[in-house]
């Protein structure tokens, strides 16, 4: 009852503490990650005992489920898309990102021809999916230029995904009817005073305002809604535990939206920054694991920020999106593929070679798997 009566997650926040939070996950024993995994459904409790250091020993078991749980819900099938970039413009300092206000880079936003020559370009790799992504500049990339972008964009994708600064409820109520599906909105970190240490200049320093974010995106009646966080800025673990919370609450608040995670882990870049905690790759897996366990129904995606080996063997493990031939840096397939970008990726395959790897272990790569002719369900 809790979530309907709050106005919004920022309510829910307040009640929890992040070092009881992080204290109560790394208590938890072996019998608690036996318990959780034997369940057939789970709750709060149980994911963070899926996500504490004693569920270490629990890999394999929890693999094995994630790989049962991904298969009855999703089949064989693994969505493909790719990120276009349209500016590296950006009005704020984040310690961790090459766009950052004070790092001395050539700045560019696409002109018109630019982007459709992108189109162009990224049509011809097979792509139906695309999620455009830019800096936070609200003056020069806001609203306006986001109409005239997606009105060159949507006749030639059937999904268009969106990570770019938070928008005020009633802008992205005016981007639906544009084509636009999905936001992806990552808070970076839950932990509101390293947040602070990591956001000391411009509009993104208000963590309030990011926080409620989702809730503005729920409101509008967004298709789907993407969280996350950045791991190497905190706690993983406990960062994990604040993003399965958010999922939760807005799950039962806009249920008839789908919800989706990614696994971001910081890359090297411009200025770049130094990981507070290092997470390994088996820690990875089991956060994947975890968070399908705790929800069949949420989408994990996969970036090429990891590597080929790492991609190839998680695939099976509860991923269900995976991008391909991505470019971090705006006009980077067809304008400026020399220029710089937010961060380095690490599996340069193409989007061919992608699909063939999928194709070799038994899965279907989806090109297209929404319509708008069908609507929103």
């Amino acid at each position: 009852m809790i979530y309907r009566r709050a106005m919004s997650f920022s309510e829910i926040f307040r009640n929890y503490n992040w070092d009881d939070i992080k204290s109560r996950i790394y208590s938890k024993t072996s019998q608690d990650v036996e318990n959780a995994i034997s369940k057939p459904q789970r709750n709060l409790e149980d994911f963070m005992a899926l996500i504490s250091p004693a569920a270490a020993p629990y890999l394999e078991q929890m693999a094995q489920l994630s790989h049962k749980l991904t298969q009855k819900r999703f089949g064989k099938t693994i969505q493909m898309y790719i990120p276009m970039y349209l500016s590296n413009e950006c009005q704020n300092i984040c310690t961790y990102c090459g766009f950052s206000l004070d790092n001395k880079i050539p700045r560019r936003t696409l002109t018109e021809k630019e982007i459709l020559s992108e189109i162009t370009h990224i049509k011809a790799m097979g792509y139906d999916h695309i999620l455009l992504v830019t800096g936070e500049a609200n003056k020069t990339v806001g609203l306006e230029y986001f109409k005239k972008a997606f009105r060159l964009i949507n006749p030639s994708f059937s999904h268009i995904s969106l990570e770019v600064q938070p928008l005020d409820q009633h802008e992205y109520e005016e981007l639906i009817p544009l084509g636009l599906n999905t936001v992806l909105v990552y808070q970076e970190t839950y932990h509101q005073e390293d947040y602070k240490k990591h956001h000391p200049k411009g509009k993104k320093s208000n963590f309030d305002y990011r926080l409620e974010t989702p809730d503005r995106l729920g409101r509008a009646g967004i298709h789907k809604i993407g969280l996350g966080v950045l791991f190497g800025l905190e706690d993983w673990r406990t960062d994990s535990f604040f993003t399965a919370l958010h999922l939760q609450y807005l799950e039962r608040k806009y249920w008839k939206t789908k919800y989706s995670i990614s696994f971001p882990r910081l890359r090297p870049h411009a200025g770049g920054l130094t990981p507070k905690v290092e997470m390994t790759d088996r820690e990875l897996v089991q956060l994947i694991c975890a968070y399908r366990i705790f929800n069949e129904e949420v989408e994990l995606s996969l970036s090429t920020r990891e590597s080929n080996k790492f991609r190839d063997n998680v695939i099976k493990l509860g991923i269900t999106s995976i991008s391909a031939g991505s470019k971090t840096n705006p006009g980077g397939y067809a304008n400026a593929p020399e220029s710089l970008e937010q961060f380095e990726i690490d599996d340069q395959r193409s989007p061919a070679q992608i699909a063939e790897m999928l194709t070799r272990q038994g899965y279907e790569p989806v090109w297209k798997d929404w319509d708008r002719a069908y609507g929103g369900g």
